[in-house]
C-alpha cells in the first residue's frame, strides 16, 4: 500500500511539472497603437512559437519554467522579455519601428524563420510600405499592380489591374477588404485598383493550399486588411499626383481605447480640361473621374472585447455628350461595402471573430437618342454573416472551425427602353436569388519538430430559389415555353465537400519541402468575352443549367532561406484541374439576351493548368528586391466551341519574369526599378478574308492559335525626402513607366484601303499601344 501510495505521489507530481501555462496578449504598434498582423512571437530556449492572427492576438504555451518571449516583425524593432511560467499570464507587447538610416541590417530575432518553417505555402505576405517605393503609373500607387509582379500571378493586359492566378479565370480570385467582397476590384476600365493603399494595412495573397476557413472560389485569396486608425495622436497623410490627390486622417476618439480613420481619393482630369473645352466643342459636356472612400471604427471594451466597422465607396462616372449624333450617354459602376466584426476572448485558448458584411456592386447604362431612351443594369449584392473560432489545446494544435451563410442577389442584365411613348421593359424578371452556406474545420497539427501537417475540411451548400422565368428553347434556340418559379421556391441546390491538406518536412533549420492538395467548389460565375475584366461582365449564379465550378489543385515546392534569413528562395510546381467553366457561345454578347436567360448563351467545358514557380527575394538591407519567373500552360476545353479542340486560355503565357529592385542611398534619397517579361496574350484572328456580294468575311481556324508579340518593359523612380519638420514630412517622387518606350500591343485590328471595284483593296493588320514612356511626380507629405 506504501509503495503504491509513493507511485501515486510521483505521478502527481510528474503531472504538475508538465503542466502547460499559457501566455497569450495583443502585439501592437507602439507609436499607433495598431494591432500588428503575422508578428513573430516564440520561447527563446524551446523555439517553440506562433504568429499573430489578423486582430494581433497570439497565444503560447509551455511546461512550467522561466522562458524569454521573443518578437520580431519585419520594420520593427526586436523585444524580448524573460517570464516566469507557473500560472496563465496576459502579455500585451509593443513594438516600436526601425529607424534606418544606411548600411546592411541583419535580422537576427527571426529565429522561427518563418518562410520555411511555417506550413503555408504559395503564400505571400507584403508590407504596403514595399509597395509605395516601387515605379508608379502617373503616380498611382497600385496594389493590384504589384501583386502581379510576383510568380504564379499574371496581369491581365497592359496597364491593367486585373489578375489571373495559376491559370484560373479573375473571377475564381477571392478579393477581401476587411472581409467583406469586393466583385470589381478596378478602376478606369482596369488601369488601377480601387484599393488606396494609405488606408491599408496588410495584403496576404494565397494562391495555392488555401486554409479551410476561405472558400467561394477556386485560385485565389486576397486578403487586405485596412488600417483601424492611430490610438495615440491625431495623424494624417497624403498626395498629389497627375490624375488623383488623396488625404487620410486618423486619430485616437479615445485614447488607447477608440480610434477612427477617414481616407479618400478622387481623380481630376475632368475637373482640369473642362475649362479648355470650348463651348462649341461637340464633346462638350463629356467627362470621367474615379472616387474612393475609406472609413474605420474600432472600440476596445476591454483585452477580451472590441468591435470594429469599417466601409469602402467607390465609383466610376463616365458621361457621353456628342453633340454632332445628339447622344447623351452616362455609365456610372462601382462598389459599396460595410463590414462590421466582433472580437471576444473566451479565453487564453479560445479566440472568436464574428462578422456581418454588406457588398454591392452595380453597372449602369444609360442613354438617351432623340426621342429613343435605353437603360441597362447589372450588378451583385450580398448580406454575409459568419463566425470562427480559433482554439488552441495545446503547443502541437492550432483549431480554426465556423460557419457562414450569404444571401445573394443577381441582377445579370436589367433592360428597359422607350421610343416615343413605347416602352419596352423586361422588369424585374432577370433577378436571380440565391443562398450560399458553409460549415468548416481546419487543424495545423505539429506531429514533431520535423513533421506538420494541416488538415481541414469545409461543407458547402448553394441554393436557388424563387421568384424567377426559366425560358426553354427548341432545337433552334426558340423559346417555346417559360417555368415560373413562386417567391422562396427551390429551383435547384448543391451540396459538396472540400477536403484540404498540406504539410511540411523540415530538412535542417533553413530547408523545408511542402506538399499541398485543395478541392474547392465555386458556386458564382463572371461571364465575360473580353481578355480584360470590364464593369459590363455579369455575374451569374450556378443553376439548373450552369453547375457549380470545381476545382482541383496539387502544388509541392522546396523553400531555402541563406545568410541568417536575409535570401529567401523557393522553387514551386502545381498541377490544376477546372470542371464546368463557362464561356460565351460564339456570336452571343452581354446584354444580348433580352426575353431569355443569360445562362442559355452559355458554353461549358473545363480546362487545365500546370507550372514552376521561382523565386528569390532579399528583404533586408540597403539592396532589397525580388526576382520571380514562372512557365506555366493554361488550356480549355468546350464541346461547342473550337470543334471540340483544347486550345490556349485567353491569358496562357508560357513565359512571365519580373526583377525588382529598390536601393536607398542616404536619408534623403532611394530608388527602384521594375522590368517584366511575358509571353504574348493568345488571341484569335482570321487566317484568311474574301468578299461575299461586295461584304468581307473572315474565316478563322483555331481559337486563340496566334499570339501578340512578347511584351517587356522597365519601370525606374527616385524618391526624395524634403528636410524634416517637427510635425510634418513630405518626399517628392519621379516616376518614368516604360523607360525605354517599348511599343507593347494592347490589341490588334485591321484596316481596309482601296476599293474592290478598283482592284486595289488591301486589308492590313495593325497593332494598337497603349502606353509610352510616361513620367508622372507626385508629392506625398503626412503630419
Amino acid at each position: 500500500m506504501k509503495k503504491a501510495i509513493t507511485i501515486l505521489l510521483a505521478c502527481v507530481n510528474l503531472a504538475i511539472l508538465a503542466q502547460n501555462y499559457t501566455v497569450s496578449g495583443y502585439v501592437r504598434d507602439a507609436d499607433t497603437g495598431e494591432d500588428l498582423i503575422g508578428a513573430n512571437v516564440y520561447f527563446k530556449e524551446t523555439m517553440v512559437g506562433t504568429g499573430t492572427n489578423n486582430y494581433g492576438f497570439y497565444s503560447l504555451q509551455g511546461q512550467k519554467g522561466s522562458y524569454t518571449v521573443a518578437v520580431s516583425y519585419m520594420g520593427y524593432n526586436n523585444y524580448s522579455l524573460p517570464v516566469v511560467l507557473d500560472k496563465n499570464k496576459k502579455l500585451n507587447i509593443e513594438l516600436t519601428p526601425q529607424s534606418i538610416e544606411t548600411g546592411e541590417v541583419t535580422v537576427s530575432a527571426q529565429g522561427i524563420d518563418k518562410n520555411v518553417t511555417s506550413i503555408r505555402m504559395s503564400t505571400v505576405e507584403m508590407q504596403i510600405q514595399s509597395i509605395k517605393d516601387l515605379p508608379q503609373l502617373m503616380g498611382e500607387v497600385d496594389i493590384l499592380k504589384t501583386i502581379q509582379l510576383l510568380p504564379g500571378v499574371q496581369s491581365s493586359g497592359e496597364g491593367n489591374s486585373g489578375f489571373y492566378v495559376r491559370g484560373g479565370g479573375p473571377d475564381q480570385n477571392l478579393i477581401l477588404l476587411d472581409e467583406a467582397v469586393v466583385y470589381n476590384a478596378s478602376h478606369l476600365f482596369g488601369f488601377f485598383s480601387v484599393f488606396n493603399a494609405d488606408a491599408v494595412k496588410n495584403i496576404n495573397l494565397i494562391k495555392g493550399g488555401m486554409p479551410a476557413n476561405y472558400g467561394g472560389r477556386l485560385s485565389s485569396v486576397l486578403d487586405i486588411s485596412m488600417k483601424e486608425g492611430n490610438m495615440k495622436e491625431l495623424h494624417g497623410e497624403g498626395g498629389i499626383g497627375v490624375i488623383s490627390s488623396r488625404l487620410t486622417l486618423e486619430g485616437p476618439i479615445v485614447k488607447d481605447k477608440s480610434s477612427f480613420i477617414v481616407s479618400g481619393r478622387r481623380t481630376y482630369i475632368d475637373l482640369l480640361i473642362k475649362p479648355f473645352v470650348k463651348e462649341t466643342s461637340r464633346f462638350k459636356g463629356s467627362g470621367y473621374h474615379f472616387y474612393d472612400l475609406n472609413a474605420k471604427f474600432n472600440y476596445r471594451f476591454s483585452d477580451k472585447d472590441r468591435l470594429f466597422v469599417s466601409g469602402y465607396f467607390g465609383r466610376d462616372v463616365f458621361s457621353l455628350n456628342s453633340k454632332d449624333a445628339g447622344l447623351v450617354a452616362e455609365i456610372p459602376w462601382g462598389n459599396a461595402t460595410v463590414s462590421a466584426r466582433w472580437n471576444h476572448l473566451f479565453s487564453s485558448k479560445l479566440f472568436l471573430n464574428t462578422t456581418a458584411v454588406y457588398s454591392d456592386y452595380d453597372f449602369s447604362f444609360g442613354a438617351e437618342l432623340e426621342d429613343f431612351e435605353i437603360k441597362l443594369l447589372s450588378g451583385i449584392k450580398d448580406i454575409h454573416l459568419k463566425t470562427d473560432l480559433t482554439w488552441l489545446p495545446n503547443p502541437k494544435h492550432t483549431v480554426k472551425f465556423g460557419a457562414s451563410y450569404t444571401n445573394h442577389v443577381f441582377l445579370p442584365g436589367s433592360f428597359s427602353a422607350q421610343i416615343g411613348t413605347t416602352v419596352v421593359e423586361q422588369g424585374d424578371a432577370s433577378e436571380m436569388y440565391a443562398h450560399e452556406g458553409a460549415i468548416y474545420v481546419n487543424d495545423e497539427w505539429k506531429i514533431t519538430d520535423i513533421l506538420s501537417v494541416n488538415l481541414g475540411l469545409r461543407g458547402t451548400g448553394f441554393m436557388q430559389i424563387g421568384p424567377f422565368n426559366r425560358y426553354l428553347h427548341d432545337n433552334f434556340g426558340v423559346v417555346t415555353d417559360t417555368v415560373n418559379y413562386a417567391d422562396g421556391e427551390r429551383i435547384v441546390d448543391y451540396r459538396f465537400i472540400e477536403p484540404r491538406f498540406s504539410t511540411r518536412l523540415l530538412l535542417n533549420e533553413s530547408t523545408s519541402l511542402k506538399a499541398s492538395f485543395t478541392q474547392n467548389y465555386q458556386y458564382i460565375h463572371m461571364a465575360t468575352i473580353s481578355s480584360v475584366s470590364l464593369p459590363t461582365d455579369l455575374w451569374v449564379p450556378s443553376s439548373s443549367l450552369v453547375k457549380p465550378q470545381m476545382g482541383v489543385q496539387y502544388a509541392a515546392g522546396i523553400f531555402k532561406n541563406f545568410a541568417n534569413n536575409k535570401y529567401e528562395a523557393s522553387i514551386e510546381a502545381y498541377y490544376k484541374h477546372l470542371d464546368n467553366q463557362i464561356e460565351y457561345r460564339d456570336g452571343a454578347t452581354p446584354g444580348g439576351d433580352i426575353g431569355d436567360n443569360p445562362d442559355n448563351s452559355f458554353e461549358f467545358g473545363w480546362g487545365e493548368s500546370y507550372g514552376v514557380e521561382f523565386f528569390l527575394k532579399k528583404a533586408v538591407g540597403d539592396l532589397s528586391g525580388w526576382v520571380g519567373y514562372t512557365w506555366s500552360k493554361t488550356n480549355r476545353t468546350f464541346e461547342n466551341i473550337n470543334e471540340g479542340i483544347s486550345f490556349p486560355a485567353k491569358y496562357d503565357r508560357r513565359h512571365d519574369l519580373s526583377v525588382i529592385a529598390s536601393y536607398k542611398f542616404s536619408e534623403h534619397w532611394s530608388a527602384s526599378a521594375v522590368f517584366v517579361y511575358a509571353t504574348g496574350n493568345a488571341m484569335t484572328l482570321p487566317s484568311s478574308r474574301y468578299f461575299i456580294d461586295g461584304n468581307i468575311v473572315n474565316e478563322y481556324v483555331q481559337r486563340n492559335s496566334m499570339r501578340m508579340t512578347n511584351y517587356h518593359r522597365a519601370d525606374i523612380s527616385a524618391t526624395y525626402k524634403l528636410k524634416k519638420g517637427k510635425f510634418f514630412d513630405s518626399s517628392l517622387n519621379l516616376s518614368v513607366y516604360n523607360v525605354y518606350n517599348r511599343k507593347n500591343p494592347y490589341f490588334i485590328y485591321f484596316d481596309n484601303e482601296g476599293s474592290i471595284i478598283d482592284g486595289d483593296f488591301t486589308t492590313t493588320a495593325k497593332q494598337v499601344s497603349l502606353f509610352p514612356a510616361l513620367p508622372s511626380i507626385s508629392w506625398n507629405f503626412s503630419f
